[in-house]
């Protein structure tokens, strides 16, 4: 892609949108940054403007949309934005970052989309392949944006994405080496506009891969084996229930990998080294597991990285005991799925601690985990009311509105051996700047009982 002498439009300044302006001006484009923000809450703006990027705030306007020779959108910008939908009606072309970035990086790509359990296993992943001694950057929707990641890349490097419904909205050639899907589970929805969209979305991922390439699939997951029929690549298997064909799966309490239909499988390692709590996290390291094969690492190395591998910040992390009661932190636990995984990897004694801003969810499909293994429910947000109403008699619920009322509550009523979990099953942007920020302000609260 020749960038030099273009102009480049880039639609909304978050972490990548930064990144992606400043790619495309160091490489001689002509960049215009369009955000919907007053340019009084972007602090970027001056350094922008010194770096001769032109910045337009306060909405996005319609001729700075259609003078451009290649719009880049980032992926907190819906392609519902009205400005968008006229220039993509006229075939302007655009892009996303992470399409931007993939068109320069160089080396192999190991990239991982799902509902839940991406940040995790991505970040196993990567740890897998630097104990294995091999170049290794991690980034994408976690970190690390893709173009921030050309300049370090060689031909030698496995650049480990996470990817999002976002990020695959927008992308044109970009094509994993080996590529994941580890669920598909209703989320987003008030972006996408519907399940059905959501998961093609998710089926992007393998769509330019070839018979060279690698696709590893939840064999337990209904939705995610439907992304088996829209590929050209070679399918790999995980599941904690059964053997596969070909894949990772559990054996006799320990993790095994079978290269070939009908071949014999090899053990990779027991289920007791995996020091993550959850059965979701089994299935994470499943994945790992299969990608890591396919990327030619010994098993000793895998089992070496995961049995020091820690629980990535935010995704059921332990935080404190606190007389008898121990505090969990999953703030990243942002739909519905990812707050039952949370739930079941606790058997009874549940304080748990749900809202935030509705993704058009349904909270009800928790009654079941929640009469089972909640003492009590403590909402907050604006989607406070919504929980309490789909949630009403299954469990005593108590609505904080804040998230430092909510502990507070949470150990007035929990004793020793009682759980307090954060597990929103919400965005966190009614209260909060992300999902991060919402996480750190539960440990403070937490480290100040």
């Amino acid at each position: 892609m020749e960038l030099k002498g273009k102009r480049i439009l880039v639609a909304g300044l978050g972490k990548s949108g930064l990144a992606a302006a400043r790619f495309l001006k160091q490489h001689g484009a002509r960049v215009t940054v369009s955000d919907s923000r007053p340019a009084t809450l972007i602090a970027e703006l001056p350094v922008l403007l010194d770096e001769g990027i032109d910045v337009e705030t306060g909405g996005h306007g319609v001729l700075t949309f259609r003078r451009q020779d290649l719009i880049v959108i980032s992926p907190g910008v819906p392609l519902s934005v009205p400005e968008i939908q006229r220039v993509m009606a006229l075939g302007m072309p655009l892009i996303g970052e992470l399409e931007l970035g993939f068109q320069f990086l160089q080396g192999e790509v190991i990239a991982i989309t799902g509902s839940n359990g991406k940040t995790t296993t991505t970040t196993l992943v990567g740890e897998i392949m630097k104990s294995a001694g091999r170049p290794t950057l991690v980034g994408g929707n976690i970190g690390t944006p893709v173009t921030e990641m050309v300049p370090p890349s060689t031909p030698e490097t496995w650049s480990v994405l996470e990817v999002s419904s976002f990020q695959l909205e927008t992308i044109e050639t970009f094509k994993p080496r080996i590529a994941a899907v580890l669920n598909i589970t209703p989320d987003h929805l008030d972006r996408h506009g519907s399940f059905a969209n959501y998961a093609a979305a998710k089926t992007r991922i393998t769509e330019n891969q070839t018979a060279e390439d690698f696709l590893v699939l939840n064999g337990e997951d209904e939705p995610t084996k439907l992304v088996a029929a829209n590929t050209k690549a070679q399918i790999y298997w995980f599941s904690a229930k059964r053997q596969v064909k070909r894949g990772a799966f559990v054996d006799r309490d320990a993790i095994v990998f079978r290269r070939e239909e009908g071949g014999a499988f090899e053990p990779v390692l027991p289920l007791s080294e995996i020091p993550l709590a959850g059965q979701h996290n089994v299935e994470n390291v499943l994945a790992a597991v299969a990608m890591a094969k396919l990327a030619g690492v010994s098993n000793e190395v895998i089992r070496e990285t995961v049995a020091a591998f820690k629980a990535v910040e935010h995704r059921l992390e332990f935080v404190r005991e606190v007389d008898g009661v121990r505090y969990f932190n999953d703030s990243k636990a942002t739909n519905v799925d990812a707050t039952a995984k949370a739930l079941e990897a606790f058997a009874s004694g549940v304080h748990v601690v749900l809202g935030g801003k509705d993704k058009d969810s349904d909270y009800a499909t928790l009654a079941p985990l929640i009469r089972e293994r909640v003492k009590t429910v403590i909402t907050i947000g604006s989607a406070a009311e919504k929980i309490e109403r789909q949630l009403a008699g299954v469990a005593k619920i108590e609505s904080a509105g804040t998230l430092q009322r909510a502990v507070l509550l949470a150990k007035e009523h929990a004793v020793a051996g009682d759980v307090v979990l954060l597990a929103p099953a919400c965005a966190s942007f009614d209260q909060f700047e992300n999902y991060e920020h919402r996480g750190r302000v539960f440990k403070e609260i937490v480290a100040g009982l």
